[in-house]
């Protein structure tokens, strides 16, 4: 997950497997890249933990060089107090174990250093797992980051009042390091189709009438078309109110949720553990009440054959499907996750896809010498009908319906535009 600050900065994504995942953020000067880990436990086979540091110098390797790079997550090794030149610094916590040299020995044949021991600070902010009896405390959790740019970073700590609903505590790092702005994107308008009002067609119609259709350059004529009927809907037309998505948290474990950080923050290990077992309980009882009313809607639209609501219905209860990124081959088969690569990738498969050979071996001399007839004005009136409504417009934010309700009169604007591009 990545802030909504931060979202237009992120290049690209690749996930390696369940165990690791980087993502690479534009940044100034140079891009920064976040490697997220689970590392195997110290009861897993020794195979186990070296296919992971296998996998995990394979994605390094995947990653430029001049690129910031931090390395995150949940190592399940104890590095220890005592100090690695170059690697740890004299603040880690504990006694350095088996699965901590191999740590260590993955960080000096990478050049890496361990944040989190390079601090003084309180045992409390150390610490990044308890044991579930509360018994036991462990510095398991590590942000590793390039040894080039360890003077980024100013700190290095964890905060244990934060309630996070685990056994580890968050883990903190503050660097000075710039990400580059990126614009936002503008969002279309989206018109409440269900409600245009009789205003919009009088007054589009009526500027319609006052266009001069014959011999207009095509860019031209569509430009003034299309900032006219964005004018006219946005003016006339009622904005469509998207509907918050229902959220299964009822307003009763929200407090358990409150006063379960009260506890933690205060260190009542008891009450937050009693809290926690509620707040557990009754949300899965909130999510199945949720659920099994989502479906009681669901099989009532079906009932009453309401097809639009129903698919509706299912795509909010399922959620959004999001296509994996960083899943683009470039010609070598080598996956590609930065963003300017990938576009790259597109344009050439598309230029390959359509590409043609425009030679016509009975045209000689490169005269066309025969001319397609006009395009006729019930061929654009049967386009602009048989097109399907209720989906997404295109790049101008202009859906179709509002050409639709217009009938003949956007039929007439059409056919002109349409007649001067093939003339042209």
């Amino acid at each position: 997950m990545v802030n909504k600050r931060v979202r237009n900065a992120v290049l690209g994504c690749n996930l390696k497997n369940d165990r690791m995942i980087s993502v690479c953020f534009q940044g100034k000067p140079f891009n920064i890249t976040v490697i997220q880990v689970y590392a195997p436990t110290r009861n897993a086979e020794e195979a186990e933990v070296e296919r992971f540091y296998e996998d995990l110098q394979d994605l390094l390797e995947l990653t430029p060089q001049k690129d910031v790079l931090f390395i995150i997550g949940d190592w399940n090794a104890k590095v220890g107090s005592q100090e690695t030149p170059g690697v740890t610094g004299k603040f880690g916590l504990g006694i350095r174990n088996e699965a901590g040299q191999r740590l260590i020995e993955f960080c000096q044949e990478n050049a890496l250093v361990i944040a989190n021991t390079l601090f003084q600070q309180h045992k409390r902010r150390l610490y990044t797992w308890t044991s579930p009896d509360g018994q036991h405390r462990n510095q398991i959790d590590y942000i590793l980051c390039s040894q080039r740019w360890r003077s980024s970073i100013q700190l290095a700590k964890t905060r244990p009042g934060a309630d996070c609903g685990s056994d580890h505590e968050l883990l903190i790092a503050k660097c000075r390091l710039k990400l580059k702005k990126v614009g936002k994107t503008t969002r279309p308008f989206r018109y409440d189709l269900n409600q245009i009002p009789y205003d919009y067609t009088v007054e589009l119609r009526n500027r319609f009438k006052g266009l001069d259709l014959i011999d207009r350059v095509p860019d031209e004529l569509w430009t003034e078309v299309r900032d006219t009927v964005q004018e006219t809907g946005i003016k006339t037309i009622p904005m469509e109110k998207k509907c918050k998505k229902a959220k299964w948290l009822s307003g009763e474990v929200l407090q358990i949720a409150v006063k379960r950080r009260e506890a933690k923050s205060k260190g009542e290990k008891e009450r937050y553990k009693h809290l926690n077992a509620e707040f557990q309980r009754i949300a899965r009882r909130d999510k199945k009440a949720f659920f099994s009313n989502q479906c009681k809607e669901i099989e009532e639209n079906n009932r009453m054959g309401k097809t639009r609501d129903l698919l509706k219905k299912i795509r909010d209860t399922k959620g959004t499907y999001h296509a994996k990124m960083g899943s683009i081959k470039d010609r070598n088969v080598m996956d590609l996750t930065e963003a300017e690569d990938i576009k790259k990738r597109w344009q050439e498969y598309t230029e390959e896809l359509y590409k043609k050979d425009l030679h016509d071996p009975d045209n000689h001399d490169g005269v066309i010498t025969h001319l397609e007839p006009d395009i006729l004005e019930c061929e654009v009136k049967w386009a602009v009908e048989s097109i399907t409504t209720n989906k997404a417009s295109g790049g101008d934010g202009i859906p179709v319906e509002l050409f639709q309700i217009l009938k003949d009169d956007a039929v007439k604007v059409l056919h002109s535009i349409c007649q001067q591009i093939w003339k042209t």
